[in-house]
């Protein structure tokens, strides 16, 4: 069942305690020693990073939030020395690739023509490609390099391909994570750290939606309206219906304990990102802005650590979803089971 705001936004908290007490002069006396042999404090050196698939205004822009002079903690931790173009057919990717790719080498970048190229010389990489039908090859190399990994969305092009990714990287031990960056915009954070709202016990999100070809509809931008949804509504979803029109889908989850979430996906109006959470005590809606900092924060908190800040399962759910809405639309409109649909993908 998805928890309370509270319990998924734990206050991080860092404490000191004084373990040893002087008497005045010997405490003066250790720290004027100390002022002579203390050594000054000095920043661990950024983690080399290269990205994966230069196709995309992703690039551009996470390379120079972690690139900035001003960079400090998570995203100080991280730098992006390395990228490999790659490129599909796709026009998105075919016809924005080189534009990208010259300014990341306007940025200091080394541009490498392979990725065996980009492993030897990184510690950590992004995969970034545009086209999530080449993620399985893509990520495939680099988890087995035992090289950490983000995947920008879409995780991959298809349900068996996102089960194969986690499955080879739990597999060699690999951190590896994706997310749209609307889960973690300052809005989605705002609802999931209100205290007014109580329990989240459902939730609408909303935004532009277009497809693209070869992979499920929502895969390409549905996803960013999906992702706050899950953020907000957490796993278990257990049925999803899918109903479109030519300017609007609008897909509706129930999960366990009757609580409903739903998506509606924009086209030809005004379409912006927002969300609305129903709690047990208020109703809250917001706004939600791209979240590119936000996201970069946890990339690089999660190259350091190790530690991801969505877990496998529940991307997997979310995918799962996603390609559950496809098929409950050729069904006419029926509820689709997602977690049936989760045990076929495994069996294949």
């Amino acid at each position: 069942m998805p928890k309370s705001p509270t319990q998924l936004s734990p206050a991080r908290r860092q404490t000191g305690q004084i373990t040893r007490h002087f008497g005045l002069l010997s405490w003066l006396t250790v720290l004027l020693l100390g002022l002579g042999t203390r050594a000054e404090p000095t920043s661990e050196k950024p983690l080399r990073a290269g990205m994966i698939g230069l196709d995309t205004s992703h690039v551009p822009a996470f390379a120079k939030i972690f690139g900035s002079p001003t960079a400090t903690g998570d995203l100080a931790a991280v730098k992006v020395v390395v990228g490999y173009p790659g490129g599909t057919d796709l026009p998105a990717s075919r016809d924005r690739v080189q534009g990208f790719t010259r300014q990341l080498r306007e940025m200091g970048v080394e541009i490498v023509d392979t990725i065996p190229a980009l492993l030897e010389r990184v510690d950590v990489v992004l995969l970034e490609s545009v086209d999530g039908r080449i993620h399985w090859k893509e990520a495939a190399p680099v988890i087995r390099a035992h090289k950490p990994l983000f995947i920008d969305k879409p995780a991959a092009g298809s349900l068996a391909d996102v089960l194969s990714i986690y499955t080879l990287a739990e597999k060699e031990g690999v951190p590896c994570f994706s997310s749209s960056s609307l889960r973690f915009a300052p809005g989605i954070q705002g609802l999931l750290n209100n205290q007014k709202l109580g329990t989240i016990a459902g939730a609408i999100t909303w935004g532009p939606c277009t497809y693209q070809e070869g992979t499920p509809d929502m895969y390409f931008y549905g996803i960013h309206g999906i992702e706050p949804l899950y953020a907000l509504m957490g796993v278990g979803c257990e049925t999803v219906t899918r109903t479109r029109t030519a300017d609007t889908d609008l897909i509706t989850g129930v999960w366990k304990g009757g609580w409903v979430g739903s998506y509606r996906g924009i086209r030809n109006s005004k379409a912006e990102f927002g969300a609305v959470a129903f709690g047990s005590r208020a109703i809250v809606p917001t706004v939600t802005e791209t979240g590119y900092e936000e996201l970069c924060q946890e990339i690089g908190r999660f190259f350091r650590t190790g530690k991801a800040p969505v877990s496998a399962a529940e991307t997997i759910e979310i995918f799962a979803f996603m390609e559950g809405a496809d098929e409950s639309r050729r069904r006419g409109g029926v509820p689709v089971s997602v977690p049936d649909l989760l045990a076929k993908a495994r069996t294949r």
